[in-house]
C-alpha cells in the first residue's frame, strides 16, 4: 500500500500497499524487478511493502532526514513522492535542482535509511499543487505543468499532439537520465524500484475519446522505452497498456482488480485526509477508517506519511491553503500525529507478522454472520493468518472462529497472523494519543509600514492592448497580482451628479479576489470561494465630471483573468460597457519589483513606524526583525490578526495568507464508522481556516530575522505572534484484553504484550502531572476525557507511581492495579491523560 496524493475527484494521504518481493538491505550488484499476479519481485523474493509519499519541496531539506526516519519508524519500506516539472525547469531548457528542489539528495537519504523509492514523475502530477487543476477547470489539467508549456505553439496538454509529447518526453527523459547518472534505480544498486508516467488520466481519456487512447499508449510506449529496469504504473487507468500496470487510488479500493490476470493488485493512494481550502472547514479522517480500508484491501487481495507546506505560491490556486497537512501522519511540522501515526505503524507491525501467509495463497472467505466474514490465508509451508471483519456500522458483534470467540466492534477488521492470536483490531486505538499547543515565543515585534503605490498608466512598464486580457498570458505566472487600467470618461450633465444615485459598477472575474480602485481609492473587494471561484464585483461608485481612473488589481487566476464584461448603469446613455476599450495593464506590485521582502530591497523606500504605523489599511506592507527562539521546537507564526497576503522571512516565502476568510460548513461530531468522504469529520468551522504559517527553523539565524508581510485587506500587524509547536499532554485509551504493542508500538519476536498504557513524552520533556486517569467505563477521547458510569477509586495511583518525573512510563491494564473491579461483567479499559513539560 501507499500514501500519496493526486486530485481530480480525489484527495490525498496514502497508503499503497504492494505485495512485492525485497529485502532490507540494498544489492551492490545490479538486481532484477519485475511482476506477476500476486507481486512486484525484486531479486527473486516476495514481501508486502508498505508506502508513503514525502513531496520534497514541501518541506526542506533540513527536515527530509527526521522525516524519513519517522516514515521508516512507522513501518514503511518505500517513499513515494512526484517530480515537480514546473518547479525543475521554471523556463524551457533552464533546469533547477537545488535547495527543496533537490531530488537526488532527497532519493539518496531515502537510500541512506535503508527504503526504497517510487518515482512519480508524471509529469503531470495534480497534488494541488500551483496549475495542479480541479474538477471545476479540468479543461485545462495543468497540475505542475510550468506556465511556459501553455504558450508552446499549437500545443494541446495531456492528448495526441505533437508540441506536447515532445515537452512532456524531453522532460521525463532528462530526470530518468539524472537518475541513471546518479545509478539511483534498482537494477543499477540504487533505491527506486518503480516509476509512474502520467498521473490519472483514465477520466481525462474517457472525456476526449480516441485522442486520449493514443496519447495512454504513446506515454506507456515512451516510458517503457527508457529502458530503466523498473516497472512503471499507471494510476486510475484501466487500460493500462502492457507492460504498465494500472493501480487504484481513492480512500477505499478492496474491490479494485488489475487489467490483467498476470498484473499485480496495488493501491497508489489511500487518502489520509483532504486538503484545506480558504474559507472551509478543515477535513479530518478518522485513524480506525484508514486502518479499516487498508486491512480490508489486504484481506481482498503506507500512505500520504507527511503533507507539508506550499512555501511561496506553490499552492495550487483555487483557493487551496498554504497548509498541505492533509490530516497526514506526520504533521506539517514534522511532528508524528498522534494517534493516527502509531495506529497505522501497529497496523503495519501486524501485516509484516502476517506476511507468510498473505504472500503465498489467496484467501478462503467464510460467512461468520449477516455482515461479518473470515478471510483465510494458508500458505503450502504451514503459514496461516486470518482477518475478521464486522462491516456493520452501528452494531459490535461476538463471533466464533476456530475454537475461539472474538469480540469485533463496528466497522473494523481484527488480525490474526497465527489464526488464533488477534494482534490488532482497526478500531482499537491502542496507540498513544497526543494533544499539541501553541507556546507563544515572540510577541513583541517593532513593526514599519509602507503603502503600497497604486500604478499610473503612464508607468514605463505598463503595456497598453484593446480590450481584456487573460492574466496569466500577460504575468506568465510571475506574480499573484495584475492591475487593470482604463479611464472613464464623465460629462458634466450626467444625471447622477445632480441626483446623487451613483451608478452601479459591475465586472465578471474569476480567481481569489479583485480589488476596485476609483480615483486611487479602494471601492471596495469581492472574492470567490473554490465551490464557485466565478466573482462578480457590483458596488455603486463615486465618480466625478471629467477622467476618472478605474483601477483593478486581481489575484493569481487559473486562465482568466478580468475576463469582463465590465459595466456602468445609471448613466444618460444607460450602460456603458468597456470591455472592449483600451486598457493598460501593469505586472505586480511596486513592492515587488523593488524587492521589499529582502532586507537589501527594504531600504529603497521609507518606513513608516511608531504612532505612525499604518494599520487596518489594504495594500500595505509591513517589516520588522527579530531573534531565533531557543530550543528546536517548529515554529509558526499566527497571522489571525491579518487579512489576506503574503509571508517572508529572510527573502524565503512562507506562502500565502488569508485567515480573514472565516471557515463555513458543517462541523458536526465526527463517528468513525461508515464510508467517509473529504465532507465528514470537518472541524475548525467558524475560525479562519488556516491560522498558524509554519516557519522553518532552517530559515532562521540566531538573530537579525527579517520578517515582511504584504497585506491586501487591512489587518493589525501588532497581532501576529511566532510560537513553538509542542506536546501539550499525551494519552492512551486501552480496553483490557486488548493486545497493545509495547512502547513505539514493536512487536517482539511476533509475541504480544500484556494489555499495558504506555505513555511517552518528546525528547526533553518529562510527566509532570497525571490530568485524568480512569479504570472503567471512561467517555471521551484526549483532552476531553470523563468519567463514565463506572470508574475506579484508585484509577489514578499507578499512573502518579509510576510516571510522574519520567519520560516514558506504562501501566498494566489490569483490575488488581486499580483497586479491584469497579463492575464486575463489563469490558473496561483504561483512559489516562498525563502533562508533559
Amino acid at each position: 500500500m501507499w500514501w500519496d496524493k493526486n486530485m481530480l475527484s480525489k484527495v490525498v494521504n496514502m497508503f499503497m500497499l504492494w505485495l512485492l518481493f525485497s529485502s532490507w538491505v540494498f544489492p551492490l550488484v545490479s538486481a532484477t524487478v519485475s511482476y506477476d499476479s500476486k507481486a512486484i519481485i525484486i531479486n527473486g523474493r516476495r514481501r508486502i511493502l508498505l508506502s508513503g509519499s514525502i513531496h520534497y519541496p514541501r518541506s526542506t531539506p533540513q527536515m527530509w532526514p527526521d522525516l524519513i526516519a519517522k516514515a521508516k519508524e512507522g513501518g514503511l519500506d518505500v517513499i513515494q513522492t512526484y517530480v515537480f516539472w514546473n518547479g525543475h525547469e521554471p523556463s524551457p531548457g533552464n533546469y533547477y535542482f537545488e535547495d527543496r528542489y533537490d531530488l537526488v539528495r532527497f532519493i539518496k537519504l531515502v537510500q541512506q535509511a535503508g527504503l526504497y523509492v517510487h518515482l512519480r514523475i508524471g509529469p503531470y502530477i495534480c497534488a494541488e499543487w500551483n496549475f495542479g487543476c480541479l474538477p471545476i477547470c479540468s479543461v485545462f489539467w495543468f497540475r505542475g505543468f510550468p506556465v511556459w508549456l501553455k504558450y508552446v505553439p499549437g500545443i494541446a496538454f495531456r492528448t495526441d499532439n505533437e508540441p506536447f509529447k515532445a515537452a512532456m518526453q524531453k522532460f521525463t527523459e532528462k530526470i530518468v537520465s539524472m537518475m541513471k547518472a546518479e545509478k539511483l534505480f534498482e537494477t543499477q544498486g540504487g533505491p527506486i524500484i518503480m516509476s509512474q508516467i502520467e498521473n490519472e488520466f483514465g477520466p481525462v481519456e474517457w472525456e476526449i475519446g480516441d485522442p486520449g487512447k493514443a496519447y495512454t499508449k504513446w506515454a506507456a510506449q515512451m516510458a517503457v522505452g527508457l529502458d530503466t529496469g523498473v516497472p512503471w504504473i499507471m494510476c486510475k487507468q484501466d487500460d493500462a497498456p502492457d507492460p504498465v500496470i494500472n493501480t487504484c487510488n481513492g480512500f477505499y479500493c478492496e474491490n479494485f482488480t488489475p487489467n490483467a490476470k498476470y498484473k499485480p493488485k496495488m493501491w497508489t493512494e489511500n487518502w489520509t485526509g483532504w486538503y484545506t481550502e480558504f474559507g472551509g472547514a478543515v477535513p479530518t479522517r478518522p485513524a480506525e477508517d484508514i486502518a479499516f480500508s487498508v486491512a480490508r484491501f489486504i484481506q481482498n487481495g503506507g500512505s500520504f506519511y507527511h503533507g507539508g507546506t506550499n512555501f511561496g505560491r506553490t499552492a495550487s490556486g483555487l483557493f487551496i491553503a498554504t497548509s498541505y497537512d492533509y490530516d497526514a501522519p506526520i504533521d506539517e511540522y514534522g511532528l508524528p500525529r498522534e494517534p493516527k501515526w502509531g495506529h497505522l505503524r501497529d497496523l503495519h507491525r501486524a501485516i509484516k507478522l502476517s506476511e507468510p501467509a498473505l504472500v503465498s495463497a489467496d484467501p478462503t472467505v467464510t460467512s461468520l454472520g449477516s455482515n461479518q466474514e473470515g478471510h483465510v490465508f494458508k500458505s503450502k509451508s504451514g503459514a496461516c493468518a486470518a482477518f475478521l471483519a464486522n462491516y456493520d456500522t452501528k452494531y459490535s458483534v461476538k463471533v466464533t472462529f476456530g475454537s475461539a470467540h472474538y469480540e469485533l466492534p463496528s466497522w473494523s477488521i481484527t488480525i490474526l497472523p497465527d489464526c488464533k492470536t488477534a494482534v490488532f483490531n482497526t478500531a482499537r486505538l491502542g496507540a498513544q494519543s497526543s494533544e499539541k499547543k501553541m507556546v507563544l515565543a515572540n510577541t513583541a515585534f517593532s513593526w514599519q509600514s509602507y503603502n503600497e503605490e497604486s500604478p499610473s498608466a503612464d508607468d514605463q512598464d505598463v503595456t497598453v492592448h484593446d480590450g481584456l486580457w487573460e492574466q496569466i498570458y500577460i504575468t506568465r505566472d510571475a506574480t499573484d497580482y495584475l492591475w487593470y487600467m482604463t479611464d472613464v470618461q464623465i460629462d458634466s450633465d450626467e444625471g447622477f451628479l445632480r441626483s446623487g444615485q451613483d451608478p452601479l459598477l459591475t465586472i465578471w472575474s474569476a480567481g481569489h479576489a479583485l480589488h476596485v480602485f476609483i480615483n486611487g481609492q479602494l471601492s471596495g473587494t469581492v472574492y470567490g470561494g473554490l465551490e464557485n471561484p466565478k466573482l462578480t464585483f457590483s458596488n455603486n461608485v463615486k465618480l466625478r465630471a471629467g477622467i476618472n481612473k478605474n483601477v483593478g488589481t486581481h489575484f493569481e487566476t487559473w486562465n482568466v483573468g478580468v475576463l469582463g464584461p465590465v459595466t456602468l448603469k445609471g448613466l444618460n446613455e444607460g450602460t456603458r460597457d468597456f470591455s472592449k476599450q483600451k486598457w493598460s495593464y501593469k505586472i505586480g506590485l511596486k513592492g515587488e519589483a523593488l524587492k521589499l521582502h529582502t532586507d537589501a530591497g527594504s531600504s529603497s523606500v521609507e518606513w513608516v513606524e511608531g504612532s505612525q504605523l499604518v494599520k487596518k489599511q489594504p495594500m500595505t506592507w509591513y517589516k520588522t526583525t527579530f531573534d531565533a527562539p531557543g530550543g528546536n521546537e517548529p515554529l509558526g507564526l499566527d497571522m489571525s490578526s491579518m487579512g489576506k497576503g503574503q509571508v517572508w522571512i529572510n527573502g524565503q516565502s512562507i506562502g500565502r495568507h488569508w485567515p480573514g476568510y472565516i471557515a463555513h460548513g458543517n462541523c458536526d461530531a465526527c463517528d468513525y464508522s461508515g464510508t467517509y468522504s473529504d465532507q465528514k469529520c470537518r472541524t475548525n468551522c467558524g475560525q479562519p481556516s488556516q491560522r498558524w504559517y509554519h516557519v522553518p527553523r532552517s530559515w532562521l539565524k540566531p538573530s537579525g530575522n527579517f520578517l515582511v508581510v504584504f497585506e491586501e485587506w487591512g489587518g493589525d500587524p501588532n497581532g501576529i505572534a511566532l510560537a513553538k509547536r509542542t506536546t501539550r499532554s499525551v494519552c492512551a485509551d486501552i480496553f483490557e484484553g486488548q493486545p497493545t504493542m509495547k512502547k513505539r508500538g514493536m512487536l517482539i519476536a511476533g509475541r504480544i504484550s500484556s494489555p499495558k498504557a504506555h505513555l511517552w513524552c518528546p525528547p526533553g520533556q518529562k510527566i509532570s502531572k497525571i490530568n485524568f486517569a480512569s479504570y472503567g467505563m471512561p467517555e471521551g477521547s484526549c483532552g476531553n476525557f470523563r468519567e463514565g458510569s463506572c470508574h475506579a477509586n484508585k484509577s489514578y495511583d499507578a499512573f502518579q507511581k509510576n510516571c510522574i518525573g519520567k519520560q516514558s512510563c506504562s501501566v498494566t491494564v489490569a483490575p488488581e492495579v486499580f483497586g479491584g473491579d469497579p463492575c464486575p461483567g463489563s469490558r473496561k479499559k483504561v483512559s489516562v491523560e498525563a502533562a508533559c513539560k
